[in-house]
């Protein structure tokens, strides 16, 4: 039977706080009240939980914990450190803020076209508050979901939040608790859902006082940041629980609509019944309990259906998971890089069979990986894998943070765009891919130690020892490599990035509103190929109007054909090759049928449609 357990301090009006802290090797928990020095002790329960109620101790109470008469510590389960890692814990009321989304209705995922931002980039100001301000200008881009990428309170105030060292405390710095409770009813009031990035593989290094509480970690294995969390051995039904208590929190109390795991390969159990599958059962009781659904989104490299397929087919049930060769496919595809994991990939073939079946290593040998790799995903739904051809992992881990604007043409960029939005999977855009924002995403930090500063330059360069780029890597701590990466919204002064995001709002406008697209899948696709010409036929024939789309993936016009098993006259609805869209205005037929031939501009988009096919 798993263990459920409420952590942390748990205000409660009228009765006051519960503070409940688990200290299994701890011969005495007490909670030092930092405003008046009062000392709380709490008492020992069965697993080594300690607890103990405050009638007097309110919202906005600082406190830290005390272990045996001596070690001071924050509260791992705090809900706000609003000085930094290494300060006092504050009792958060969760019950007093005013919400006003009672009629929101979560979309179904797929409704989802996710943007993911990075709160302290995304504006100048790098808060909630200024994302809320420019909510319209992502629903005038037509997006119907937002991902957050961390918000776990980490050392300093930049970071990409994967240092998380308090897993329920929002980032002081971008807005605390009420901040992002604010962000997410402004959403939902503009019928936007809210994705939440949560780290459950590792936490960062500084700040990070767990193992003085408990087993929190495991000797067993090794990942790419230390020791790993402990979801397997002793005691760690008790860790399991520290997590699931975080992903309930972030549902339940501020309203999240769907949370992406980080890393899920790096959370390691062997254990009869994995941590995801225990993680899916809980919110589903989550669920039945608010009567309104949530989802689950796993980021995994291991190209393992186990993880989306249902818990009764021997799966652990999660909604989806980013799909990584759709993006290596792409990338590969587009920039013609061949070094580190693109090795794999660069064929046209690769990019049609990822549209048709979902992974392209799908139990085939993997020549960067020197082993067979993957399983086969031809029976999932589409919507079970997310799709990208920019996120912040792909962009941010180059050495120099280049987004494509500075890795492919103008007119190839809106290729890349068609590719992701009239696939028929979950669509995910890069926070200013739009328009071709022309600022790199590079790594930064602001930690305290220099000891950890330096090995995380070192650690920086040896990451990129595998790929051919040249240069010197920008320093992580450097607040300038920060600044660099904040969106300069050219579109606003700039025709051409205006354009590309017409083009962008196009295609959104389209996917919401063709039928074929409504609920697009595998099973209603056609894809061809011809790698000689490299374009690319793909047909979504679920409802009436269907549509045809032929991708030029070629840097010089190419001529085609219409597949010949498709009948009737397929009229043009969109083109990338319009002046409107900063292409070069070459006139394409209105009309076309099967077997008839088309020259394709260069780089190009071109999308028919048609009531019939034979």
């Amino acid at each position: 039977m798993s263990i459920t357990r409420d952590l942390g301090a748990h205000y409660t009006p009228g009765r006051g706080t519960l503070f409940t802290v688990w200290a299994p090797t701890a011969g005495q928990v007490d909670v030092l009240l930092k405003d008046n020095d009062k000392l709380i002790p709490l008492q020992r329960e069965a697993f080594g939980y300690w607890t103990g109620l405050s009638e007097e101790t309110g919202p906005g109470a600082r406190y830290t914990l005390q272990l045996d008469e001596e070690m001071e510590r924050p509260d791992p389960a705090s809900h706000f450190q609003p000085d930094g890692v290494h300060g006092p814990s504050v009792v958060v009321d969760h019950t007093a803020f005013q919400w006003t989304d009672r009629h929101w209705k979560p979309l179904p995922l797929e409704q989802y076209i996710i943007y993911e931002l990075h709160v302290g980039t995304f504006s100048e100001e790098g808060t909630f508050q200024d994302v809320i301000e420019k909510l319209p200008e992502l629903i005038d881009l037509g997006i119907t979901a937002i991902e957050l990428m961390p918000v776990a309170q980490f050392p300093g105030s930049r970071n990409w939040g994967y240092d998380g060292v308090y897993p329920s405390a929002v980032q002081e710095s971008y807005g605390g608790p009420d901040g992002l409770k604010k962000l997410v009813d402004a959403c939902h009031a503009a019928g936007i859902a809210v994705v939440l990035d949560v780290v459950y593989n590792h936490l960062g290094p500084e700040g990070n006082y767990l193992n003085e509480f408990g087993p929190y970690f495991t000797n067993k294995y090794n990942t790419p940041w230390g020791k790993a969390l402990n979801f397997d051995d002793a005691h760690s039904d008790h860790v399991r629980n520290f997590f699931i208590q975080n992903a309930l929190l972030w549902l339940r109390d501020y309203h999240i609509d769907a949370l992406r795991l980080d890393a899920v390969h790096a959370i390691l159990d062997t254990g009869a019944k994995h941590f995801l599958q225990e993680l899916q059962e809980q919110v589903e009781h989550l669920e039945q309990q608010l009567g309104r659904p949530f989802i689950l989104i796993a980021e995994s490299d291991l190209n393992d259906v186990r993880i989306i397929n249902p818990i009764e087919k021997g799966g652990y049930g999660l909604a989806a998971q980013w799909s990584d060769d759709f993006h290596h496919a792409v990338h590969a595809l587009l920039t013609g890089e061949d070094s580190g994991y693109y090795s794999d990939f660069g064929k046209l073939e690769q990019l049609q069979k990822a549209l048709l079946h979902g992974f392209v290593y799908d139990g085939i040998y993997s020549e960067h990986r020197k082993r067979t790799f993957g399983s086969d995903a031809t029976t999932n739904p589409a919507r079970q894998f997310v799709v990208c051809s920019q996120n912040h992992d792909q962009v941010g881990n180059r050495m120099l943070g280049e987004r494509l604007t500075k890795l492919v043409s103008y007119d190839m960029l809106k290729v890349a765009a068609g590719l992701v939005l009239l696939s028929p999977f979950t669509p995910m855009l890069f926070m200013g891919e739009e328009y071709g924002e022309e600022n790199p995403f590079l790594y930064f930090v602001s930690h305290s130690d220099k000891d950890l500063v330096e090995a995380v330059r070192n650690g920086r360069r040896e990451e990129f020892s595998a790929f051919a780029w040249q240069g010197e890597a920008p320093d992580p701590q450097s607040e300038e490599t920060f600044n660099q990466s904040k969106l300069q919204r050219t579109y606003k002064h700039s025709e051409k990035h205006r354009q590309l995001r017409d083009f962008y709002k196009a295609l959104i406008k389209l996917r919401k509103s063709a039928p074929a697209l409504s609920h697009p899948d595998k099973t209603h696709l056609h894809v061809s190929a011809d790698s000689h010409t490299q374009v690319l036929h793909l047909i979504h024939s679920g409802e009436s109007p269907y549509l045809y789309t032929l991708f030029n993936i070629n840097n010089q016009p190419q001529k085609t054909s219409m597949v010949k098993e498709v009948g009737a006259a397929w009229k043009q609805v969109l083109s990338s090759a319009e002046s409107k869209y900063g292409g070069a205005s070459m006139d394409l037929p209105q009309e076309l049928h099967a077997g008839q031939e088309i020259e394709l501009p260069a780089a190009s988009v071109t999308v028919f449609q048609s009531n019939i096919i034979l």
